[in-house]
């Protein structure tokens, strides 16, 4: 079976972790100090905070950004539930917009018309690997007087315009879960210009007491510290994270040339001065290709393909979102699509066989 995913764990990442444990410092220490400091470098940022993952990195920056109870965020309802759960967590309210069908992203043009005199922020997703709408959407925070966090959770190293995700909203965050771009098996980042918010995010992350001052607590704080393993692990990860992009890139552009030829299937765009990096390659399987999406994931097991649904259910329908008075029908594009999209591998350990193989049992149809 082709895989979806596969991380890519080398004798590199296993020997950085083997040191870190004979040093006796396995807990926050210099490894995830020297993490912060590459991974700031890599994004384009002054500052990164560590974290133990992307949920807590969100968590962080929406405390971070000031967001608190009866605060409204805008953000979008075709995610990974972490967006929103984050949002939660701060007993603020999801407040969603819909999504643009070429990309999967928030549309900029719903956004406006959700603002009222209690939305803080704009957490905007860079779904799949690609860029939000960065012009549009800093236009209306920057209109409105609101912030901007962005969950580039799924997009280390791509680019709007050659300004690294991450850096594209007041706050930036990443996930280095065990199937993302690059991994450190579970962890995240947040990422900032901003001295305070970087403060901020490192008291959240450590009972809320600041490194400058041990057991000073100035208020509500968590463990979402980053140990020197995963750490030393991300460091490795972060001198082939270009390669594996690119290699993503390079696999993304072979399946589209070999899908976008087929009726009724519609390949992954990538908006003008955009670099997509791929997290996922997501085609839109539409009503008039051959058999329904559900079919067609049976139809490439059954040819040894590995494929998955990202995601089946928009969060505006789950029950502890929908109580907030949200129902079906209230955001069409991101419904359709949720039955409409299907993700096929695309990591760079594929084999120029392996991509044969996806693409023949497309073409077998």
């Amino acid at each position: 079976m082709i895989n979806i995913s596969k991380p890519s764990i080398g004798k590199e990442e296993i020997d950085a972790v083997v040191n870190v444990l004979k040093s006796g410092m396995i807990a926050q220490g210099p490894k995830t100090k020297e993490f912060e400091q590459e991974f700031a470098k890599f994004a384009g940022v002054k500052y990164a905070v560590a974290m133990n993952s992307g949920t807590a990195a969100l968590h962080a920056a929406l405390y971070a950004a000031g967001v608190k109870e009866n605060d409204e965020v805008i953000t979008t309802p075709f995610t990974f539930i972490a967006t929103a759960n984050s949002i939660l967590m701060q007993n603020a309210k999801p407040v969603f917009a819909d999504i643009e069908e070429d990309n999967f992203n928030i549309d900029a043009s719903q956004i406006e018309n959700k603002i009222t005199k209690k939305t803080k922020a704009i957490l905007a997703v860079d779904l799949y690997g690609h860029p939000y709408a960065y012009d549009d959407v800093k236009e209306i925070a920057d209109k409105h007087g609101l912030k901007i966090i962005e969950d580039a959770c799924q997009a280390v190293g791509a680019d709007f315009n050659g300004k690294k995700c991450g850096s594209l909203g007041d706050i930036g965050t990443f996930s280095f879960y065990a199937t993302k771009n690059m991994t450190t098996a579970e962890g995240g980042m947040l990422t900032t210009d901003n001295e305070e918010y970087a403060e901020l995010a490192k008291q959240l992350r450590h009972h809320g007491q600041s490194e400058k001052v041990r057991y000073e607590y100035f208020g509500l704080g968590y463990n979402y510290r980053m140990t020197d393993i995963n750490a030393a692990i991300g460091l490795e990860q972060m001198k082939k994270i270009n390669e594996w992009n690119k290699k993503r890139i390079d696999n993304a552009a072979f399946l589209s040339k070999r899908l976008g030829k087929i009726k009724g299937i519609k390949v992954p765009a990538v908006q003008k001065n955009c670099t997509h990096v791929f997290h996922q390659y997501t085609i839109i399987v539409k009503d008039d290709f051959k058999m329904k999406r559900d079919g067609l994931m049976e139809h490439l097991k059954q040819k040894g393909v590995g494929s998955g649904v990202y995601y089946p259910k928009p969060l505006h329908l789950f029950k502890h979102i929908s109580k907030f008075g949200y129902k079906q029908g209230d955001f069409p594009v991101a419904e359709k699509l949720s039955q409409q999209v299907l993700s096929l591998p695309i990591h760079p350990q594929l084999t120029k066989e392996e991509l044969e193989t996806i693409a023949k049992a497309f073409e077998e149809i």
